[in-house]
């Protein structure tokens, strides 16, 4: 048997597409490693049943309170490396093709012809602006509860309103996005080791290879 093939006789396919640099891929972790430190110490503290398990209720705020104030910090330090830099203003970029990918999630048409992407689909994109901004809030109301005469005009109560509110929606978001990770498993190996299958990424996000040229080369033709 050739190193090109696997025991059942086909060839596996080649993952030689790098989508993600050793930098970026260390982000995504440490974040992900706080935001679970801060959904299950807040679900310890604030869900009757869960918090009648801690015996330590003052230890598991303080993981909280430093986890969702640290949460920002691993994205503060990618921004050293380029690559990470990239990448943001790939989410931050909304090209016509994400709409035609939001409008086949509207009418449910799931074929990838319909759904064309660049590195990142409209959902991605989507989903990091909407994190971003949920995690700012949730830092700015918790230092508020934490702190409540760092702006007097807004009360405590309105911060933990606002902050608990906010902690569910949060919640139902990671979910769907834990979800749809487990639902691809090509994607979860490319945050894992960086490379993705070139037939993936060709099917998944055609509009990859061109997204980064001049505008008047992106209305051409993809090629993976």
């Amino acid at each position: 048997m050739t190193r090109a093939e696997s025991p059942t006789g086909a060839r596996p396919e080649r993952r030689d597409v790098r989508r993600f640099t050793t930098a970026e891929r260390m982000v995504h972790r440490a974040t992900a490693t706080l935001m679970l430190l801060c959904v299950t110490t807040a679900a310890f503290l604030y869900v009757g049943p869960l918090a009648q398990l801690v015996g330590q209720r003052d230890l598991v705020a303080t993981v909280h309170e430093w986890s969702g104030i640290l949460l920002p910090v691993p994205v503060l330090l990618g921004l050293f490396a380029p690559a990470f830099r990239a990448d943001l203003r790939r989410l931050n970029r909304f090209a016509p093709y994400d709409r035609r990918w939001l409008n086949a999630v509207r009418r449910r048409l799931t074929a990838p012809s319909e759904r064309p992407a660049g590195k990142f689909n409209a959902g991605q994109k989507l989903y990091a602006g909407w994190i971003a901004g949920a995690v700012l809030v949730m830092m700015c109301t918790g230092l508020l509860m934490w702190f409540p005469h760092l702006l007097p005009a807004i009360s405590r109560t309105s911060a933990i309103f606002v902050h608990d509110v906010l902690a569910w929606a949060i919640a139902v978001v990671l979910a769907g996005h834990i979800r749809k990770a487990y639902q691809d498993p090509e994607a979860r190996r490319g945050m894992r080791t960086g490379y993705v299958a070139r037939e993936w990424a060709h099917r998944e996000h055609p509009r990859w290879p061109v997204e980064d040229r001049p505008t008047a080369e992106r209305s051409g033709p993809s090629r993976m």
